[in-house]
């Protein structure tokens, strides 16, 4: 080979790169680019960090505020906030229907020993389902383990607001950290709180209100807390009474009480017809709680249609006189269902020796005079006038109905009504219930002696008029518990639902007619034992005469 053909071949050799550098190069290109894409893989997505926390062992809040500090975001969550904020400086942030003020006290204290000038804050919204309260509060390694801090009720929202900043845990702050709730709803005892496990490995825990303090505005909850946590409001909703569901209402209510009226009247009539042929005690008792029901259903139409007599503002003498009336007669109307309930157990279980001196008017004057009295002291404080019902319209605007009762502008006028119309029904018919059991409890012993007592003749015929009996039973109980006033009982349902309230209305609406209903039945019983008396007097003659002959 000659020199020039060498040279040649040498010149083309170097004129081409290298192969060697260039892959390496994509190699390591590639790799990083691989280290790159699992990194990114194995970062935790944000959105997933409370189903994947919950499913974790030990503590799923500190799962959560550990985790959510390196997620890393896939998909747009606009309530979910990672933030490079300066410590210098407060720090605001809004998610959902809550702002959040984070003031720079907090932000130093949560970077530690570390001299940055700037701090991860986290701010996101998590839903109430996440947590689940414990029986009672437990542990002792929480901030508070006693009951005095402890909150029952329901979130407002559904929504459970967390703030994390940095890495060391805040509390005690001396400004505190500021989230205002805004709310659209009428709502009574709101609370701020906080979530505290209960470290009993069980994933429960409770809400506190410790180190926190609540500001309750018409439309905005403000919550001032000395520590980053997991927030929320705990209130406890009032249930309002639509503006499309008031017609209805309104017109139940005002077709049962004049009805109640018409038939309670009839009823007294009947009672009052028995009470001369027969006096009776228990006849007697039905005619004053009849005369009770008559005047607390007469006095609700007449507060109702004299408040639509007056202007907005005005509140008159007769107002507050009929206010007066309607209280008197709703707390005579319980007193006397309580008495009734009271004669029937004389009648059951001491029914021997049961006279009681002047017994009807001993029962008068604690069913008439204790709500006398009451009213009169509640005179004296000016708490009678004019009562406004919100209505809740579905555009938010809000209307009223007004009745005469316990004023709105009493600063008690909750407490009052809370014990006529809650307190006072509980116990009466509480007590009322026992009786009623008591009642069937006689009525199955008094069939089991019975049926053993008997023939096979008679057990055959008794089990022909086992259906006939049981309608008779079932009526005289289900009687029985309208006039001991059982119905009021559902009064519970009204805080529930708006079914309650349509339930409730009806059947205590309608009393009137049962009390009239429960007369028709004692006449009945009464003209049939007085066909018997003569009947068995007829017989008795006619063996005189027999014998005689």
């Amino acid at each position: 080979m000659s020199k020039q053909t060498f040279r040649k071949q040498n010149s083309h050799s170097t004129d081409r790169p290298f192969p060697v550098p260039i892959s390496r190069t994509m190699w390591i290109t590639l790799c990083l680019f691989t280290l790159f894409f699992l990194a990114r893989i194995e970062a935790l997505d944000c959105n997933a960090v409370p189903h994947w926390c919950s499913q974790a062992n030990g503590s799923w809040t500190k799962c959560y505020e550990r985790e959510i500090t390196t997620c890393r975001q896939r998909l747009r969550n606009f309530n979910f906030h990672h933030l490079r904020v300066n410590v210098s400086q407060e720090a605001e942030k809004s998610v959902s229907n809550c702002r959040v003020n984070v003031p720079s006290s907090a932000l130093q204290m949560s970077r530690g020993n570390v001299n940055d000038d700037e701090v991860l804050l986290v701010v996101t919204v998590l839903n109430s389902n996440f947590f689940q309260p414990a029986p009672a509060p437990g542990g002792g390694k929480g901030r508070s383990a006693g009951r005095s801090h402890h909150r029952s009720g329901t979130v407002l929202g559904d929504s459970v607001v967390v703030v994390k900043a940095g890495s060391r845990r805040v509390r005690d702050l001396s400004h505190p950290v500021r989230l205002t709730f805004r709310h659209d709803k009428e709502i009574e005892e709101a609370a701020c709180v906080f979530w505290q496990e209960t470290y009993l490995d069980d994933r429960t825990g409770y809400w506190s209100t410790e180190g926190c303090h609540t500001n309750v505005t018409q439309a905005e909850i403000v919550c001032c807390c000395d520590h980053l946590s997991f927030f929320a409001v705990v209130v406890n909703p009032v249930l309002s009474v639509e503006k499309a569901s008031a017609p209805a209402l309104r017109y139940i209510s005002f077709t049962g009480s004049a009805l109640s009226v018409l038939f309670t009247i009839l009823a007294l009539i009947i009672y009052a017809r028995i009470q001369q042929r027969r006096p009776d005690k228990t006849v007697c008792v039905h005619l004053h709680l009849t005369g009770a029901l008559l005047c607390l259903h007469l006095s609700f139409l007449l507060s109702s249609c004299w408040v639509l007599v007056l202007d907005v503002a005005d509140e008159d003498w007769i107002c507050k006189g009929l206010g007066l009336l309607l209280h008197c007669s709703l707390m005579a109307t319980f007193l006397w269902m309580a008495v009734e309930g009271f004669h029937l157990y004389l009648l059951l279980v001491r029914v021997f020796n049961i006279y009681i001196k002047r017994y009807m008017l001993k029962l008068s004057l604690v069913a008439w005079g204790l709500p006398t009295l009451t009213a009169v002291l509640c005179v004296s404080f000016n708490v009678y006038g004019k009562h406004t019902i919100q209505l809740k319209g579905d555009d938010n605007h809000n209307s009223t109905v007004q009745l005469c009762w316990i004023s709105s502008q009493f600063p008690q006028d909750l407490l009052i009504s809370y014990i006529t119309t809650a307190a006072l029904p509980f116990l009466v018919v509480l007590f009322n219930f026992c009786m009623v059991c008591l009642v069937v409890f006689k009525m199955c012993g008094l069939r089991k002696r019975t049926r053993g007592g008997g023939s096979s003749s008679g057990w055959k015929k008794m089990n022909d008029d086992n259906w006939a009996r049981l309608w008779r039973d079932g009526s005289t109980l289900l009687g029985l518990s309208c006039v001991l006033g059982l119905p009021w009982g559902l009064s519970g349902l009204t805080y529930v639902s708006l079914l309650g309230i349509y339930l409730f209305t009806v059947l205590n609406s309608l009393q009137g007619i049962f009390i009239f209903l429960w007369s028709l039945a004692l006449t009945c019983k009464s003209r049939a034992e007085k066909n018997s008396s003569l009947r068995n007097t007829s017989s008795q003659k006619l063996m005189t005469i027999s014998s005689n002959n």
